[in-house]
């Protein structure tokens, strides 16, 4: 057996006495994947190489492994709430958050153990104490099943992201082409595309939103921009305003859902600076483009 073998075996038997309370040894040479009589015991049981140690019951062992998770399930709570203490604000509240929610919000984050997830939990019951109704249900129970790996991904989009104030979501950014006309039918197809090979966000993240329903799967075009008309997009600190310098722009991005709305609000990160440039060098011949600092 290689070390590398004998540490994982180690590690595994870690986890399980650390979940069931009880250590687990071997008994005896029989391998699990002997297809002779040798397996079963005169009872017609499989015989286990392994099995946990201890004088207690079954019905004892059960009865504590039941406890272990009561105790992490209250440690889990606690935690998330502390955070939440420290990430509320000393604002006067709206009014209570429905104590229905408050139910379901403690049922769902109670098996969160990872630090980096607690948080995003606590920021939900600061934010919902805060301004009640900021989060739904849906976006709990997204947020219960959402893996470390999708958080990220969420996280590295977020500095992609813009706010529109004119519906009031959030979206990135595409491209934008010109709408061809009757005299100008050698513009068709001449869309400009944003490289975001260049920017922290990877085409399997974009999947990864779409999948746990955080973006609609589709690209979704702008509304016709006249010359002279305006689209303002929020990031963080910073506000950006395009104006067209030509009829029929159209301007081409990812929406986040509601859910994903809800749970951007969770993360607060700065414009990519990759990202940014791109923006301003992309646009600048079909936009006027301003960006300005927010307070």
């Amino acid at each position: 057996m290689t070390v590398k073998a004998a540490q994982a075996r180690i590690n595994l038997a870690n986890i399980i006495e650390n979940q069931l309370g009880y250590p687990i040894h071997k008994t005896s040479s029989v391998k699990i994947n002997q297809t002779n009589d040798e397996q079963y015991s005169p009872q017609g049981q499989q015989q286990l190489p392994y099995q946990v140690k201890a004088e207690a019951t079954l019905l004892d062992r059960a009865h504590t492994r039941q406890e272990i998770q009561l105790i992490k399930r209250q440690e889990n709570i606690e935690t998330i709430m502390a955070m939440a203490m420290a990430f509320c604000p000393d604002v006067t509240g709206q009014q209570r958050p429905d104590f229905d929610w408050i139910e379901r919000f403690i049922s769902l984050c109670e098996d969160t153990a990872n630090t980096a997830m607690q948080k995003l939990w606590a920021k939900i019951l600061a934010g919902e104490t805060v301004t009640p109704g900021t989060f739904s249900i849906k976006s709990l129970q997204t947020l219960k099943f959402m893996t470390q790996r999708e958080a990220d991904a969420l996280q590295r989009c977020t500095s992609l992201c813009g706010f529109n104030e004119k519906d009031h979501s959030h979206l990135i950014l595409l491209g934008f082409y010109k709408k061809p006309s009757l005299f100008d039918l050698l513009r068709k197809g001449n869309k400009v595309s944003f490289n975001l090979g260049k920017t922290p966000v990877s085409f399997p993240d974009i999947l990864t939103l779409m999948d746990i329903n955080l973006l609609y799967r589709k690209e979704i075009e702008s509304a016709v921009l006249k010359a002279g008309q305006e689209l303002a997009l929020s990031f963080m600190n910073q506000r950006l305003v395009l104006k067209a310098k030509s009829n029929d722009l159209v301007l081409s991005y990812y929406k986040f859902t509601q859910t994903g709305d809800e749970l951007k609000k969770l993360i607060s990160t700065p414009i990519n600076k990759a990202y940014k440039n791109i923006l301003s060098t992309s646009l600048e011949d079909e936009f006027d483009v301003s960006w300005h600092a927010l307070k």
